[in-house]
């Protein structure tokens, strides 16, 4: 199996010309990347997209990806709770994933849960903030590894790793080694009172600092 078809290097690069992975992904392509936690695997909100994700990832299609936003504007089409708004407002860009309804069904399937909701997160990191500023669209995410591996935090494993899967398609942004992060917490605020999925990155407590009434 051969590796990505091509790296872009950052670390020797950081201005580097992004305008031919946009346009990668702008035609369905997948890109590996690095984010505030791990390296994360994504493309466009497209369902064309969203399958070679789950399908390079090994993905289970009833697992729904979560998007990369640039702001709280770029999911206007989400249903906005007084909460979620407040959340937003106070931890993004972060490592805090809001969980929202999406009623008109603007996400594809695979975006969109079963359950109507999709999960959105504006990544503090400069590299995935400015590839989804360089779309100007939602990136879906999701970590990169293998079912029952751990996700990779370095470019030099994310290519290995990119080899081993046959991801010969996928373009690399290489960011070089990750320092060590917990997972983004997750808060379902598909409902009024929100909840809290997954304590993460930010802490419970930290959330209640800005959200008394907030649930785990």
């Amino acid at each position: 199996m051969s590796g990505p078809a091509r790296t872009v290097d950052l670390r020797a690069d950081p201005d580097a010309d992004l305008a031919p992975v946009v346009a990668h992904l702008r035609s369905g392509g997948v890109v590996a990347y690095p984010t505030e936690t791990v390296y994360g695997l994504g493309g466009a909100c497209t369902a064309e997209a969203v399958a070679a994700v789950q399908a390079l990832k090994g993905r289970s299609a009833d697992k729904p990806l979560l998007a990369l936003v640039e702001n709280e504007a770029s999911a206007a089409g989400l249903a906005w709770t007084p909460a979620a708004r407040e959340l937003a407002s106070i931890f993004w860009p972060g490592s805090v994933t809001l969980v929202l309804r999406d009623p008109g069904s603007v996400f594809p399937a695979g975006v969109r849960s079963g359950a109507g909701t999709v999960g959105v997160r504006v990544s503090p990191h400069p590299v995935a903030a400015g590839l989804v500023r360089a779309l100007g669209a939602p990136l879906t995410s999701t970590s990169l590894n293998l079912p029952g591996e751990e996700p990779v935090t370095s470019g030099d494993a994310a290519s290995d790793l990119l080899a081993r899967m046959g991801g010969s398609g996928v373009w690399l942004l290489d960011g070089g080694r990750l320092p060590p992060s917990a997972p983004s917490t997750v808060i379902d605020c598909s409902a009024d009172e929100p909840v809290v999925l997954r304590e993460g990155a930010v802490p419970l407590a930290r959330l209640r600092c800005a959200l008394p009434e907030i649930h785990d």
